[in-house]
């Protein structure tokens, strides 16, 4: 069975963070691991705060997991701190690890900060470089291409600056834009678009660690990155188009919409 590491903050709510990457994981037939950089107490409504681990521990889980389960890939999440940036881009350089997903995540669904300032600057200097792939939303890409986002044209603008400044393709979600949930993958001078439909479902939550976490599980099985971003884009609008609705606020979507175990019987 191939391996996933996830290196990400936990959600207590379970629709985001390591939560949702174990399920997605699960779901997409890898072996989920997982590396914690913050605890945070949130619900479908918001962030009430959040813990981050000291950097020596973060290095423990990391060294833990490749010493005796080697991942075949690693997706990033959440990594609020530079100094906890530091411990992952020096770990993942020393076991020379593979097929590296990282969504830079900078703000939560409802709204909340999840980055510093600093830790922004250290993403963009230690991790981005390291990655074979950088999944962020529109919003996230406006920060680190450093213009507006307001059209198609203007996804392909930042996707090639992101890509020449970090030399990592880059795939820009497009769930953000009014119009459409089309994605733009940008690799070099080639680039494509995978369209989707808008699914009208408030409950989103998490849906950027479910794609980044579904697209990792692929690359671990050996399928090309352009594949990668086709299965999981078909999972998550089958996880989104479920319409689960739990919660008072923006809740999660059904990770387990297409599991069939006889365990999973109804009482």
């Amino acid at each position: 069975m191939k391996t996933v590491l996830t290196i990400a903050g936990s959600d207590s709510c379970g629709g985001a963070g390591i939560q949702a990457d174990i399920k997605t994981m699960t779901l997409n037939g890898v072996y989920a691991m997982s590396a914690i950089t913050a605890l945070t107490a949130q619900n479908t409504l918001g962030v009430r705060g959040i813990y981050n681990v000291s950097p020596d521990f973060l290095k423990q889980q990391i060294d833990a997991v490749f010493e005796d389960i080697r991942p075949d890939a690693v997706k990033i999440g959440m990594t609020s701190s530079s100094e906890l940036i530091s411990v992952i881009s020096e770990r993942l350089v020393f076991y020379k690890a593979e097929n590296v997903v990282v969504d830079p995540v900078m703000v939560s669904t409802s709204g909340t900060k999840l980055i510093g300032d600093g830790a922004v600057s250290a993403l963009r200097e230690k991790l981005l470089p390291l990655a074979s792939l950088i999944t962020p939303n529109i919003p996230e890409a406006e920060v680190l291409a450093e213009i507006s986002i307001k059209n198609t044209e203007d996804m392909l603008s930042a996707a090639k600056i992101i890509y020449i400044r970090y030399s990592s393709p880059v795939l820009i979600k497009g769930g953000h834009s009014i119009n459409n949930a089309n994605d733009l993958l940008y690799v070099g001078d080639n680039y494509h678009f995978f369209n989707g439909e808008k699914i009208e479902n408030p409950n989103t939550h998490g849906t950027g660690c479910t794609l980044s976490s579904a697209i990792a599980s692929n690359l671990a099985k050996g399928y090309n990155l352009a594949d990668s971003v086709q299965k999981a884009k078909e999972y998550i609008s089958g996880a989104i188009g479920a319409m689960l609705d739990l919660g008072k606020g923006s809740g999660p979507i059904d990770h387990a919409f297409d599991l069939r175990s006889r365990f999973a019987d109804k009482a």
